[in-house]
């Protein structure tokens, strides 16, 4: 890229982002302002100036946005991108303990626990506890030692080893000691938490100069996008990864050197506080990085005049932000529809018709439409309008199928008989359902395979060798080996069994039916019931789910164009889908998501669902979240607001029930007050339509359209 095409792609605050590559830089971009543009525009002036690729890191929130970064790069460059680092914080972390993994003492093979493994070692050291888990609310539970590992909160008792200086309130101790199992838990199963991503390699600089140095020499030049949506503890490791230390500091001030760091966010669209994002760490910036380069960019792309001076209206009433005021070349626009529908069905039903009616009269498709809400349960209602209008939509978040503890176990036993030396398979299964295989001895068996450079399968297999030759080795425990001889004769059998693929009778040929059978044999309703206790509806649920997995393998098997219906066939299918599950941005449906999902997101028409007090803003809004909520102060809520009115790029139209049922009552509902906040000015009122009649709105597009060949 020439000097002469940035000058032609960008306007001058942009420009002047892209270039000032040397020093600390803070960029305040507003909604729509093209720091995408900016960022990857930054990354090709750096390339193009010669610095090398393996120096620079970008640092992001979501892998999508990764990806974007990194595809607009290649484009801009013409180049391959071998060693350029574009990721998420939390890839970035995953890459660190990789990189440094036996240092840190893991074997190389870690896993990396989602949420569903996550409950599920909550559970377990709730038991090695002797506390039952029927009685503790795991999702709180399981907030409460996020909270401690990140430093938002210590123990009444200290901090311990894993809290930071700056660590938040102390909690009751009660239930230290299940947090220390679960941290010994992970270690045992050769795993990570999602939180351990940030705080493991955090530790490790902060008690390793020589390794910070390392990472310290390799990226001398570092971007983080959404800034405002950094915690304290990314903030920390960033000031690291930047030598930001008093020594630091003044070495570089005698050597007349700065730390060449540029971090791009808008406190005006600060809405994670409840995940410990800390929008003051842009002042925190200002003070770590004296003389940073402040840079506004405030034209917006993506929004008419209308939409952002209603935009402007709102955040305007937020007192603690850096003064800024988006303006747009597209002047004018289309007013703010608001409209109150007398309930959730009304509601739901506009919000249909009005899709249906933009189709017809302004050829909008389906995916230029956004539909937005403060909360998932708000989505029912309009799903079912959906559903009964028949118009495609997809929903943002949730947990995907091939994400179910119940599905995961299953594949798991499958992915092991594929592939003995699987570690993460194996000892995600080796006590599921539960034999009595205790940490103790998984410890021993990581020990072992270590010392024999080998998979956790060899180690077991060592030991019955010796067992049977007569010697007991590591183990004096007769009741484990027994659960691992017991456990390998299960595994070997029905391997035999999904491998054979000649029919034999009396056995079962097809895929499904083995799977069946290894369902039946390792008695897992038996485990799902023991599991819920006397809530035997989720146990039925979560075995329908499995039903439905193997429903799922003889659909696939009848397939006429299904040539090969094994196992490992059936398993690489499984992890195609399961790697795009949740990215298909593929087909032509009406988006259906919270506010939260959409940032960074935009459409021609926005929906705003469900703009009552009590829900924007949200009622939890005062004093933070509580009870996995997601809330924040005031001006959050009002942050949030903002953002989802800058999702739109020409149309906005923004519903308030007059009454909505909750639980079992229906109650009167009272407007937002943030509608006041918009300027009366940008306003249409809408009146709800007698009927909506399709086919008369088709017959007057079709009209208009032969009109214009007479």
């Amino acid at each position: 890229m020439s000097k002469l095409d940035i000058k032609s792609e960008l306007n001058g605050p942009q420009l002047e982002a892209v270039t000032a590559i040397e020093g600390p830089a803070l960029i305040i971009a507003g909604a729509g302002s093209g720091k995408t543009r900016v960022i990857t525009c930054r990354i090709a002036h750096m390339l193009e100036k010669g610095i090398p690729q393996h120096a620079i890191l970008a640092l992001t929130f979501t892998n999508k946005a990764a990806r974007e970064m990194e595809t607009r790069v290649k484009k801009l460059t013409g180049r391959k991108l071998q060693s350029l680092t574009v990721s998420t914080f939390h890839a970035f972390g995953l890459r660190i303990i990789r990189e440094e993994a036996e240092l840190l003492g893991y074997r190389g093979n870690f896993s990396v626990y989602d949420e569903t493994d996550r409950m599920s070692l909550i559970k377990e050291s709730l038991r090695e506890c002797r506390m039952a888990s029927a009685r503790v609310d795991l999702y709180a539970l399981g907030r409460l030692f996020s909270d401690i590992k990140t430093g938002l909160a210590v123990w009444n008792r200290g901090a311990g080893k894993n809290g930071p200086p700056q660590a938040g309130p102390a909690v009751s101790a009660d239930l230290r000691p299940v947090y220390e199992e679960y941290q010994h838990g992970l270690k045992v199963y050769n795993a990570v938490d999602f939180d351990d991503l940030l705080t493991v390699p955090l530790e490790l600089f902060e008690n390793s100069p020589e390794i910070l140095e390392k990472y310290h020499r390799r990226y001398r030049y570092i971007m983080v996008d959404e800034f405002q949506d950094t915690s304290l503890i990314q903030y920390r490791l960033l000031r690291l990864l930047a030598g930001v230390s008093a020594t630091d500091r003044a070495a570089r001030r005698a050597q007349g050197q700065a730390a060449n760091v540029c971090v791009v966010g808008d406190d005006d669209q600060s809405i994670y506080s409840w995940r410990g994002a800390n929008y003051e760490n842009l002042l925190m910036f200002e003070k770590d990085f004296p003389g940073a380069k402040e840079i506004k960019l405030e034209q917006n792309y993506r929004s008419t005049s209308t939409i952002l001076e209603a935009a402007n209206g709102v955040i305007s009433h937020n007192t603690n932000r850096k003064e800024k005021t988006l303006w747009s070349g597209t002047e004018g626009g289309k007013p703010v529809e608001l409209f109150y529908p007398e309930n959730e069905s009304a509601e739901a039903d506009f919000i249909a018709s009005q899709i249906r009616h933009l189709m017809i009269m302004e050829s909008l498709k389906y995916r230029d439409f956004g539909v937005l809400t403060r909360t998932n349960s708000l989505a029912r209602n309009i799903e079912e309008a959906f559903l009964s209008g028949n118009i495609p939509y997809r929903v943002s978040g949730g947990t995907s199928f091939f994400q179910r503890k119940e599905i995961k176990d299953i594949i798991s036993y499958l992915k092991l008989m594929a592939n003995l030396n699987d570690d993460v398979s194996l000892l995600r299964i080796i006590n599921t359902p539960r034999r009595g295989i205790g940490k103790t001895t998984i410890t021993a068996l990581g020990n072992l395979a270590r010392e024999n450079r080998s998979g956790i399968w060899d180690a077991v297999s060592r030991l019955n060798r010796a067992r049977s030759g007569g010697q007991q080795g590591l183990f004096q425990d007769k009741k484990a080996l027994t659960e691992l001889e017991e456990f390998m004769d299960l595994i070997e059998t029905h391997r035999a069994e999904m491998l054979e693929r000649k029919s034999r009778p009396g056995r079962p040929w097809a895929l499904s039916q083995k799977v069946r059978a290894l369902v039946d044999g390792i008695d897992y309703w038996g485990y799902l019931v023991a599991e819920h206790g006397k809530e035997e509806k989720i146990a039925r649920w979560k075995f329908g789910n499995i039903e439905y997995f193997i429903r799922m393998i003889e659909n696939w098997e009848r397939d006429p164009d299904n040539f090969d219906p094994g196992l490992y066939p059936w398993l690489n299918r499984i992890s195609l889908i399961t790697r795009d599950d949740g990215e298909d941005d593929a087909g032509d449906k009406v988006n259906l998501m919270t506010i939260h999902a959409s940032k960074g997101l935009e459409f021609p028409a926005v929906f705003i669902a469900g703009a009552e007090q009590g829900l924007i803003p949200h009622e939890r809004s005062i004093g933070g979240a509580e009870n996995g909520e997601e809330g924040g102060s005031l001006e959050e809520e009002r942050r949030l607001f903002y953002v989802a009115i800058t999702r739109a790029r020409e149309k906005l139209y923004i519903t308030s029930c007059r009454k909505r049922r909750r639980l079992q009552n229906t109650a009167d509902c009272v407007p937002s007050p943030f509608l006041d906040e918009i300027p009366k000015h940008l306003i249409e009122y809408h009146e709800p339509e007698t009927t909506v009649d399709d086919a008369a709105l088709a017959e007057d597009f079709f009209a208009r359209i032969r009109a214009q060949f007479h």
